[in-house]
């Protein structure tokens, strides 16, 4: 399906591999995409988790900024899977690095916004001297 294989072309690269589409919503203000992570144990686990039978999977949503899309503010949610382990006390999640450091931008975007030092409004002035 096209529709299936556009959305995986505007959202950050790789994320295909670990999450499934669970929703998404668009208002006059936001365009939200909603993903959920696959409930598939990291292939690299920590020593004291090898082995040993998960007991618990809970979910923790993050709400990343991302690109603009028609003129809405763009959102990606990213419900994040965390496993238990087995008289393991802590849990244990899979390294997906998606986000600008220090921040709660999707890191393509955060670049985008670092080249105009973050002015929304030079943005504007920069694209219209281009023209």
């Amino acid at each position: 399906m096209k529709e299936h294989e556009l959305l995986w072309d505007i959202l950050p690269e790789g994320l295909e591999a670990y999450f499934d589409l669970e929703s998404y919503e668009k208002t006059d203000n936001h365009f939200r995409i909603t993903l959920i992570e696959k409930n598939r144990v990291p292939d690299e686990l920590p020593k004291e988790c090898r082995n040993k039978p998960v007991i618990n999977t809970i979910l923790k949503p993050i709400t990343l900024d991302c690109f603009p899309i028609k003129g809405r503010k763009g959102e990606l949610i990213l419900k994040r899977r965390c496993w238990q382990f087995k008289d393991v006390e802590r849990m244990v999640k899979r390294e997906i690095n998606v986000c600008a450091p220090g921040t709660k931008l999707e890191k393509e975007f955060g670049d985008f916004l670092k080249e105009f030092g973050g002015d929304r409004a030079g943005i504007h002035k920069r694209v219209s001297e281009e023209e």
